[in-house]
Order: structure tokens, then sequence, then C-alpha cells
């Protein structure tokens, strides 16, 4: 369920082409009790069925048939997203709440879970069980709100553009279409260009051969993969505390039991993990980590828990999946050596080209080990066929002599200077109980809000204020600590970083005023 910011316009009664019960109905005023259907983008009258948009039904009881969270029926909050407010009564949340809210300072709580025949009796299709567990992001929606004219956005995890190198890319386009342009615009292997294949393997810091390296169209495919050839319905998957929402999100739909390790500044507590891996049938399928500098919190996995963690994988016979999207943005020193460096037999790892060349080519890789790398193969054909050749083709003539040896300094000095530039900030405008770390790398830092604050409740006003960011507890697969926050220091430049910290204290302020 998605709900939209109404305009005034849209608030007017008008007519509905949607379905409350089994019949048709009219759009009434906000609080005339009739039906307020949702008004979509441009505030036109509604034209989805009953199970897609959010109904008003009686005076001041708000009704959210089927949202993306069908698991979480009684808790009434997914993910430990906490309770907010309706659209509705203030007309200033966000488009992403799919959760219990109030309305008219009445509670009402989500109706039944989406079940496979919960369609419009219209349709012929019928959901398989895995559709009802799909999730919308909550980042991509928060995303809705942070493209709009004059907010600031602390919440995407998206590079600088300012980062792109496109004549690079300009001169790539031409000598990849001058060179083979039939080639390059033709269907290719499922595994990737071989020559871009090379390149990876060469740039990694172990012994890799190229034939396991596996070209997808994202590392975010890589979790696909992953997930498709791993997990069975019922099987565990360990996962940090928190963790990649992405991750999550892929995951699911395999109907696996997802079960949080407690990690610390180090990173995982290995003790922690060999209490949850299990054995026999109900043994974890795999444990899924993000040492260098990870999303959401920025931490960095030490070199001792490093070790220590793959040691104990190894002894307990603990397959690892790797993700490092963000390894390459270290600011004064590199990160400790990879996990699959340390045992690529029991690991898979994931990287990307998105953070250090550009996301809209959407291109990562994954490296297997020999005896994994077939059925990764099946599932990509099966998938997509292949990554874009084109693409492919103009990443590996971007990259010919030594060209990310000489890119990739100039990101790491502007992530850190914004870096620097929001710990400033927030060093001069926050409350003394706020508190944040500060990463050595990556794009994000980890931000926590004084005892009784709720960083669910603070971003609509926050938004409000001119700055949007991620409430912590969405990346949380269970218990989520509501008084988290994720900010993004990299899209943002200083200017913007100072204004919106400042922007983002007084609505702090001012929540500790309710």
């Amino acid at each position: 369920m998605t709900l939209t910011h109404l305009s005034p316009s849209a608030r007017q009664p008008r007519a509905c082409r949607g379905v409350q019960g089994n019949g048709p109905h009219t759009a009434g005023t906000q609080k005339s009790g009739h039906c307020l259907t949702h008004p979509g983008e441009q505030g036109r009258s509604c034209s989805l069925p009953r199970n897609q948009h959010h109904t008003l039904q009686g005076v001041g009881v708000c009704r959210c048939p089927i949202s993306a969270y069908p698991q979480y029926e009684d808790a009434g909050t997914p993910q430990s997203l906490a309770t907010t407010k309706c659209a509705h009564s203030d007309l200033k949340l966000p488009p992403y709440t799919n959760f219990s809210h109030t309305i008219d300072d009445h509670k009402a709580k989500r109706t039944s879970p989406m079940k496979p025949n919960d369609l419009p009796s219209t349709t012929p299709w019928t959901m398989a069980r895995r559709a009802a567990r799909m999730n919308p992001s909550v980042i991509r929606e928060i995303l809705k709100v942070a493209e709009k004219p004059g907010i600031i956005s602390f919440a995407g995890g998206l590079p600088s553009s300012k980062t792109f190198p496109v004549a690079e890319f300009t001169a790539a386009c031409a000598q990849v279409l001058g060179k083979d342009a039939q080639a390059a615009l033709q269907y290719a292997s499922s595994e990737g260009f071989a020559p871009l294949r090379e390149m990876v393997a060469a740039r990694l810091p172990w012994d890799v051969d190229p034939a396991q390296v596996l070209i997808t169209t994202g590392s975010q495919q890589g979790l696909d993969l992953v997930a498709k050839i791993l997990i069975d319905a019922d099987s565990r998957v360990l996962v940090e505390t928190p963790t990649y929402l992405g991750a999550l999100q892929a995951f699911t739909p395999m109907e696996p039991e997802i079960v949080s390790v407690a990690s610390d500044d180090e990173g995982v507590d290995v003790a922690d993990l060999a209490s949850k891996v299990g054995s026999g049938a109900s043994k974890a399928r795999f444990l899924y980590v993000l040492p260098n500098f990870q999303n959401p919190t920025g931490r960095t996995m030490t070199e001792a828990r490093r070790a220590a963690l793959v040691a104990k994988a190894a002894e307990l016979g603990l397959p690892l999946v790797e993700d490092n999207p963000y390894g390459d943005l270290w600011f004064d020193t590199p990160p400790p050596a990879p996990l699959t460096a340390r045992n690529p037999e029991g690991s898979i790892y994931l990287g990307s080209f998105s953070k250090v060349l550009a996301p809209g080519l959407r291109l990562g890789f994954v490296v297997a080990p020999k005896a994994m790398y077939p059925k990764l193969l099946q599932a990509k054909q099966a998938a997509d066929l292949h990554s874009p050749g084109f693409n492919q083709r103009m990443i590996t003539e971007v990259m010919q002599g030594g060209f990310l040896d000489r890119h990739i300094p100039t990101i790491r000095a502007l992530y850190k200077s914004q870096r620097d530039a929001m710990l400033a900030a927030l060093k001069k405008d926050m409350p003394a109980d706020v508190t944040w770390n500060s990463p050595d790398g990556g794009m994000f830092l980890w931000a926590r809000l004084p005892e009784g604050m709720n960083a669910q409740e603070l971003l609509p006003l926050a938004v409000d204020k001119g700055v949007a960011f991620v409430p912590g507890a969405a990346f949380y697969n269970d218990h989520g600590d509501p008084r988290t926050m994720r900010l993004s220091f990299v899209t943002p430049d200083g200017d913007e970083i100072r204004k919106g910290v400042a922007a983002l204290a007084a609505a702090i302020a001012e929540q500790r005023k309710v």
C-alpha cells in the first residue's frame, strides 16, 4: 500500500471505479464516512481494485486492505517498524507506509493477510504463495519523497553523480561501437564478457580463476541467484544485526527461517553465531555478511573478528555469503582481507561496479567455488539469459590501462570530505543525547535517538522541514531498534549536509515537545 500526499483538489469528492465489497462506490470527502480511495500520483480518480488501494470505511476508521507485510498481521507492524500517523489525518506522511496507523485518534490494524486468491473476482490469476511474502523496499519508497523539490536526502544509498566518469564512458561507447558493434548489440554468453571476467579476477586479493566469475545484473541479482539455489522453504539463513534490507527482500520469497545473529561494532558475534547455526535438517544454509563499511551501519569488521568468524564457520561447516559493494571506498586505510580470501571453497563473494563506476549500468559479479558455479549459472540463464553485453564491453573499455586505480581515489577523497562535513554538522547541531558512529569508509553512518524517541515518528516531521533519512528499524530482521537512523553522506554536497543536519536537529527538538 502506498499513501501519497493529497493535494487540495485530490481531496474533493469524485467518482471512483474501485470496488468496496462486491459493488461500486463513490469517493467522498476525507471525513464523510464514505470511501476515500487512493487518488494516485496525479490525484485522478481511483481505478485500482479494493485489495490494492487505501480505503476509508466509516467515520474515523482507516482500513488498509492487503498490506505488503501479511506475515505481520497480529503485530500490525512490519519489520519492527513503529506506528505512525495516517496520511489522511495530517496529509504529510511520505508514501511508503503500509502498517498500523491512526486516523482521528482511532487505532486500526491491517486487515487479514493476502491469500493466493485475494485478487479481484474478475481476474483468472492465482498468486503463488511466495508472492505474499514479497515486500516493497521501504528505502525505495522513501526515495520517492526525497526526490521532491526542496528535500535534502540522507536516505538513499545513491553514489554521488559527481563520481560518474562521463567522458570516459562517452569515449568507450564510441570505441565499442566502432570496434565490434554487431557483437556488442547481439545476445551474449550467460557467464559474462570474458575480458571483463578476467579483469575482475585479476583485481581480487586472492587466486581466482576467471571461470569462477559470473557477471550479474547488479550485485542484487547475485543475492537473488544465491537465494534460488541455496534456500528451501523453512531452511535457516543467518544474517547480521542489522543487515542489508535488499538481502532480506531477496531471501524472503524463498520462505526461509531468517535468524538474526548478534553483532557489535567489530562485526558478527561469533559465540552467538555458533549458538544459532543449528544442526541436521535445521542447520543454517549460510551466513550473509557485509564486512566492509556495512549497509546500514557503516561498521567494518576487525581483523581479529574476521579471523575468528572464518575459523568458526569452517569448524561448523557453515558457508559464508560475503557481500562487498563498498570495499574500495576506504578513506585512510584499506580494510582487512576479505573473508572469502581466507576460505574460498567455503564462501561466495559478491561485488559491484555501481559504487566505483555507475549504478545505471546495472552490473555486478559473483565469485563462487567451482562446485557451486554451474547452478548459479543455470539460475541466471533462467532469470535473464545474460547481463547486457554492450554495458559489459563499455565497462571493460573504461577499465583499460588501470583507470580504476586512478579513479577510485577521487571517490574516496570526495566521500571522506562529505563524511567529515556530516560529522562536524552533527557535532554542532545535535543534542548531546543523540549518538552516531564515524565510519572509516563507505556511504553511511548510523545514528541513535535519545531514549523514548522513535525514528519512524520523526521522519514525517523531518520531511516537513526539508530533510529525509531512513529509519533504522527497517534493516532488522526482527526486534528492530526504533531509535536508529541511517544517514547517507555521499549524495548531498557539503552545504546541503549542513542544512540537512540542522533541519533534522530542529525536527528532533520539535518531536521532543510533543
